[in-house]
């Protein structure tokens, strides 16, 4: 699933060819991607104004006028694309008043493209946790969230309701490069170690957004172009090959029913903290 980096990487792509624009016609192909009857979604949104696109967490959020808000969730597989782009599983097109298009394509169709009021945005918006890359989110502020969670530290921080944005690959990578082991449970990190995983975040999704994402498979912006953060990896999806630090074999262990990569001797088990 696109996370943070592969989200802001599609927003800033879509920001010039979509802002100001009006959404001429809108065609719904694929009824199941929608929250609502295509007929009202064509309706509603037809002949509204995007003023602003930007990134919630892992949503794409495209303020209209007309007291109208896009949320798009590109789930596993979505994508956003700009004519020129491939589009080979289209579900909804938006007719631009530019004269180009905007193609919503998704061969799984996991994905959701959901149409809110600014109210229902708003409070949408609240359920969610801090975005780890603005000011707000301070060490202090993850030492203070993390305190007293009986959550692995992985699982935490996949969990929306406390940082949004944040998925399995790049929770990983932060873990790795902070030395804390993806099992260790997440009430248990002291205050250098907070201090660590905060800067670890914000640098590994900064430089991801650099690479414009991780493209393992179907990950395009909107473009239709990859990212290339993959060949950065330090743990996710390296199982068996040595630490890029250490020269340790890569190991992998599931729980919550997600794979966690690690480095032994980076990362200490978490019975060394029991």
């Amino acid at each position: 699933m696109p996370e943070l980096p592969e989200v802001e990487t599609i927003v800033r792509g879509l920001k010039e060819p979509l802002e100001g624009k009006i959404f001429l016609s809108v065609e719904v192909l694929r009824a199941d991607l929608l929250r609502e009857e295509p007929a009202d979604f064509v309706q509603e949104l037809t002949g509204c104004r995007v003023q602003v696109v930007a990134r919630r967490g892992k949503n794409i959020v495209m303020n209209l006028d007309r007291d109208a808000v896009l949320v798009v969730n590109l789930g596993m597989t979505g994508r956003l694309l700009v004519p020129g782009a491939d589009s080979a599983h289209p579900g909804v097109r938006f007719s631009l008043s530019s004269g180009s298009e905007l193609v919503y394509d998704d061969v799984r169709r996991f994905g959701v493209l959901e149409r809110l009021s600014r109210k229902e945005w708003a409070e949408r918006s609240r359920t969610l946790g801090p975005d780890p890359l603005e000011p707000g989110f301070t060490a202090r502020h993850l030492e203070d969230a993390l305190a007293g969670s009986r959550a692995p530290v992985r699982s935490w921080l996949l969990d929306q309701r406390k940082v949004a944005g944040v998925g399995n690959i790049y929770a990983n990578e932060a873990l790795h490069r902070a030395g804390v082991h993806p099992a260790r449970l997440a009430g248990s990190i002291d205050r250098e170690e907070a201090l660590a995983l905060h800067g670890s975040l914000r640098t590994v999704l900064r430089s991801a957004i650099h690479r414009k994402g991780t493209t393992l498979r179907d990950y395009r912006d909107s473009s239709g172009e990859p990212g290339s953060f993959s060949a950065e990896l330090r743990v996710y999806g390296r199982v068996g090959l040595p630490c890029r630090r250490c020269g340790a074999g890569i190991e992998r262990v599931v729980f919550g029913n997600r794979s966690a990569f690690f480095c032994p001797s980076c990362q200490p088990s978490p019975t060394a903290f029991a």
